[in-house]
């Protein structure tokens, strides 16, 4: 068996045994529908997010295509989206399974760069409310800082459980940003990972992979990153299952989203 089909076993594994209160949620950057073949191909987006098997997932550089793909996976779409080009709109977006309670964009633009903006929503999860937010950071690092420090303020007063997903563009594990993101959600972090999920409270987190099949490589230029978030205590023994070295090794997970090279 190769090391991606051992880890997918893995990962349903737990994702068997856990209850419809653990959410299933994946960030997934799909480039504009663009692949590293150069070639766009909302079908085959729409086929890396079924591989993911998540009931919720947090797009980034989605465009026009939301609908269509909405519609290939059967998930309700939740646009953010942020600019619009000369082929439609572009931007962020939340597909999911989930009843929608609420909805909310936070403009996160700076200066004269590139719109961005934070998704903010509330979904109801088994009758228990879980907050997602997916944003998609600045290149220019002022600009990130100034962001972070935008979504830090808009989340200090949260109670209900918590998830922050997107393309953080920073490259450098301690950078400012991160530390300061650190500060509110503990957690390691590997180098050189542009795609990541913080979920608070920490012991919420009960799972965390990059999604590596052959189809997410060409599909776009980032891999997908998936969790499972659990909204109520569980009790469960979280190291009786295989030791996947994305997903456990002995020790909670760590964050591992990276760009497909």
């Amino acid at each position: 068996m190769s090391r991606h089909s051992q880890s997918l076993a893995n990962w349903q594994a737990l994702s068997d045994q856990l209850p419809e209160s653990c959410v299933r949620i994946a960030s997934y950057n799909v480039h504009g529908c663009r692949g590293t073949d150069g070639r766009k191909d909302a079908a085959r987006i729409a086929a890396v997010i079924r591989e993911l098997e998540c009931d919720t997932v947090g797009l980034q550089e989605v465009d026009y295509r939301l609908d269509y793909i909405a519609r290939r996976v059967d998930l309700h779409a939740v646009p953010g989206l942020t600019l619009v080009r000369h082929d439609g709109p572009f931007g962020n977006a939340l597909l999911t399974r989930r009843k929608v309670l609420d909805v909310r964009r936070l403009a996160l633009g700076y200066g004269r760069r590139e719109p961005r903006n934070a998704l903010d929503v509330d979904l109801d999860v088994c009758g228990q409310k879980l907050r997602v937010i997916v944003t998609h950071l600045g290149l220019f690092a002022p600009e990130r800082r100034w962001q972070v420090r935008q979504l830090i303020e808009l989340v200090r007063e949260t109670q209900e459980r918590l998830v922050v997903l997107g393309d953080i563009n920073e490259w450098f594990p301690f950078s400012r940003p991160l530390r300061w993101v650190d500060r509110s959600f503990p957690s390691r972090f590997p180098l050189l990972a542009l795609d990541r999920v913080w979920v608070r409270p920490r012991p919420a987190l009960l799972a965390l992979k990059a999604h590596r099949s052959p189809l997410a490589a060409r599909a776009s230029d980032h891999l997908p990153v998936k969790a499972i978030v659990a909204t109520e205590a569980l009790r469960w023994d979280p190291y009786a299952l295989s030791k996947d070295a994305d997903t456990h090794e002995g020790k909670f997970p760590i964050y591992a989203g990276r760009r497909a090279s």
